[in-house]
């Protein structure tokens, strides 16, 4: 199946020239499945996406767009998935059929660049807006964190094989509902496994090609969305998970809590191994109707 889908697919981009399509075209899809990722400092391989002139200049292994030869161009042999990891990275869905013939047919015509009058340097970067200028932050404004560093290991088009322990993180949805245990609980960051791997308390530390690992603003800006409720798109708080398993290693810092992230549970709560404070321990639980931790057993490590 997937071999009729790719012949029908060069077929199409490899037709007359009156398939031939612009640049404009082409960076609608760009502007939509693309530079969430590639774009900014943090785009992969540093392959920008972003304009004309990034796009043809290619990442750090060579161009990714072979003017004429779409056959042999590596932006469509990953849009083909002739080459792993297929793009975009957090498909499927990929780009449908028509799209990649489209992006095929511009090549074939020899990747032509912005329309007569238009210019073909990117527009001078615009600062960042802050996301907090609204006094919220929505999945929207963290979702390039993921695109960046996460989904090339957590999604179905793993370049592991498969996301690690199921775990896929290339929408909201996926986050809240994709693992065995809960990873991510709204209003209560210091909990969140999320956190605990970017942050280091938890091993491996993640992304797990890192260093480098995220910066400092990265980080605080995912606490912050986190601990707001973890808002998605339009605002709405996500649902707690609750009931949903927990397991924390690390330091207990006080008698209720592991690297600052508070628990309660039962007057006879099971502990094994001395638990002590400041020695490392392992925490099981579920998650409480309020965000909190409600531990089931306790154990030194």
């Amino acid at each position: 199946m997937m071999r009729v889908m790719l012949v029908a697919c060069l077929a199409l981009f490899c037709g007359s020239a009156a398939r031939a399509e612009s640049w404009e075209k082409v960076n609608t899809v760009f502007q939509d499945r693309c530079i969430a990722c590639h774009s900014g400092e943090g785009a992969p391989l540093g392959l920008h996406l972003d304009s004309f002139e990034a796009a043809m200049k290619g990442s750090e292994n060579g161009p990714v767009v072979l003017p004429g030869n779409p056959e042999a161009s590596p932006l469509m042999l990953r849009l083909l998935g002739k080459a792993e990891p297929r793009m975009p990275l957090d498909g499927p869905p990929f780009l449908d059929d028509d799209v990649i013939a489209m992006v095929g047919a511009w090549i074939k015509a020899g990747a032509p660049g912005p329309a007569p009058g238009v210019s073909a340097a990117a527009p001078p970067p615009e600062p960042p807006a802050d996301p907090r200028t609204d006094g919220r932050i929505v999945y929207a404004e963290v979702a390039k964190i993921f695109g960046q560093h996460c989904v090339k290991c957590h999604s179905d088009n793993s370049k592991m094989g498969a996301p690690p322990e199921g775990l896929k993180l290339g929408s909201l949805a996926d986050i809240l509902g994709s693992s065995e245990r809960a990873v991510l609980i709204p209003g209560n960051a210091q909990a969140s496994e999320i956190i605990r791997r970017v942050e280091g308390l938890a091993q491996p530390r993640m992304p797990f090609d890192g260093p480098p690992w995220l910066s400092a603003g990265e980080i605080a800006l995912l606490r912050d969305w986190i601990d707001g409720g973890a808002l998605d798109d339009a605002g709405n708080p996500s649902p707690i998970p609750v009931g949903r398993k927990l397991q924390l290693r690390g330091v207990l810092t006080a008698p209720d809590a592991v690297d600052g992230a508070t628990f309660h549970g039962p007057a006879g709560l099971r502990t094994d191994q001395d638990p002590t404070v400041g020695r490392r321990v392992e925490l099981r639980g579920r998650v409480g109707a309020d965000g909190g931790i409600v531990a089931e057993r306790l154990r030194g490590r």
